[in-house]
């Protein structure tokens, strides 16, 4: 398990325990985090799971794929560090994160 925070538009914190392999989406959606609706079931076909990865945890995630690359270029408000969190899988080295949802995803 991996110690995820999901912080909300308005500052609201969801600290949840996620299974390894789950991906973030995943972890979000079974403990109802608002913003991270997932429409596509995960799938990497409607970016509603955007989050914001801060800085320093960005190297102990895998890259971009074009896929996401791709839905992240349809979403409002994206930054160098969005995400789709159907695209990160849980591991032991991401004990601790902290992921922000953007404002347009509440």
């Amino acid at each position: 398990m991996a110690k995820v925070t999901y912080v909300e538009h308005n500052g609201k914190e969801h600290t949840i325990d996620v299974a390894e392999g789950l991906t973030l989406m995943e972890g979000a959606v079974k403990n109802m985090v608002p913003g991270i609706d997932a429409d596509c079931g995960g799938a990497c076909a409607c970016a509603t799971c955007m989050i914001y990865v801060p800085e320093e945890w960005l190297a102990k995630i895998p890259g971009k794929e074009d896929m996401e690359e791709t839905m992240l270029d349809f979403c409002e408000h994206t930054q160098a560090n969005s995400r789709l969190s159907c695209q990160i899988k849980v591991t032991p080295e991401l004990d601790g994160i902290r992921v922000s949802l953007p404002e347009s995803q509440h």
